[in-house]
């Protein structure tokens, strides 16, 4: 590996950067997704609809007892704005912790952009040299300008493998975002149909007492 670096000319330094970079942001969203996936509390979600059904807004703060699931979060964030703006507090919450799940997608999309490209241009450059060896060589020693045009090819082949193999792990944390989306609007719209329910009642309620 070493030997076929040193052959590859001075782009597979960025390459090697390029590849750094790519492996620790997909790392680092690997473990924060298992982390995520630990922290899901499904029967806590359920359980707190069910207590907002019936209004016992206390016994839901109680329930909660710290819980780190993002859905329940931005539950959370809708209960305690229930009485002035629920739907625009859950829509706050949801774009924090849409942005949280989201970072340093950016940087890995940059990655997987930037070096095919990297590659192509040390491909280019080492093409350049190999030529220009081979005018001041003429066709007396033609092994080393081939040698020279496949030296330049490993760039290409750097590139295109480091892009490869990060475009797999960039495309399933899409798809995990994606997923969670769903699940933020799928209870929250649950959570806004039970409140207008009990508000509903409630008036209800006010309106055949009096």
């Amino acid at each position: 590996m070493i030997e076929i670096f040193q052959k590859g000319g001075p782009v597979m330094y960025p390459l090697l950067a390029c590849s750094l970079i790519a492996l620790t942001v997909i790392i680092e969203r690997i473990l924060f997704w298992l982390r995520e996936d630990i922290r899901r509390d499904q029967g806590l979600v359920d359980r707190i609809l069910a207590l907002c059904q019936t209004g016992h807004w206390e016994d839901v703060k109680k329930s909660i007892g710290g819980s780190k699931d993002f859905v329940i979060r931005i539950l959370v964030a809708g209960i305690l704005h229930r009485d002035f703006s629920m739907i625009k507090a859950m829509e706050s919450a949801a774009a924090d912790e849409v942005k949280r799940m989201n970072r340093y997608m950016a940087v890995l999309d940059t990655m997987i952009t930037v070096a095919p490209l990297l590659g192509i241009f040390g491909t280019v450059i080492g093409i350049i040299n190999s030529f220009d060896l081979l005018g001041a060589t003429g066709i007396e020693d033609p092994q080393a300008v081939t040698a020279g045009i496949a030296q330049a090819l490993i760039t290409t082949a750097t590139g295109l493998g480091i892009a490869i193999l990060s475009v797999f792990p960039y495309n399933y944390f899409n798809s995990r975002v994606t997923l969670a989306v769903m699940a933020i609007e799928k209870y929250a719209t649950s959570l806004e149909i039970v409140y207008e329910k009990l508000t509903q009642g409630f008036c209800d309620e006010e309106g055949g007492t009096k």
